[in-house]
């Protein structure tokens, strides 16, 4: 992919949504219980804002959800698509989604990563983040 072909982010929009459920199973590292389509239109349609695309040449080159949930910054599904990767991509969705929890009052984000995912450890810690050791994550799935 050309570099030098700008990078746009921003908020998916409604019509985003089935492209990026698709561009997880391609890009994203492991799957979520929330991967469908279900999970990502109810988070569009409780905080529109959160769920931020990057985009190269009209191609989606990345995706992270950045939910503020009024007490804490959660960051989730960051990923990049393989032919995008070491080019900014990261690096800007971060960025962006650091500068909503400012506008929103956060003070601190907090990311998912998986354990076994060295390349993104790698992408996490040069983008400012580390682990922390001193919590789990403990989960409950929850039946309907």
């Amino acid at each position: 992919m050309n570099e030098t072909t700008s990078l746009s982010v921003r908020a998916a929009r409604p019509e985003d949504l089935d492209r990026v459920l698709a561009f997880w199973k391609e890009a994203a590292e492991g799957t979520s219980i929330s991967d469908d389509r279900a999970g990502i239109e109810r988070l569009h349609g409780r905080d529109p804002e959160a769920l931020l695309i990057a985009e190269r040449g009209g191609e989606l080159a990345g995706t992270v959800v950045a939910g503020f949930d009024g007490w804490r910054c959660h960051l989730y599904r960051l990923a990049v698509h393989p032919g995008h990767r070491r080019q900014g991509v990261a690096t800007a969705l971060l960025a962006a989604a650091e500068e909503r929890f400012v506008r929103l009052g956060g003070r601190r984000g907090d990311a998912m990563v998986l354990t076994a995912n060295e390349t993104a450890h790698h992408a996490w810690r040069s983008a400012g983040y580390a682990p922390e050791e001193r919590w789990r994550r403990w989960v409950k799935p929850l039946d309907h």
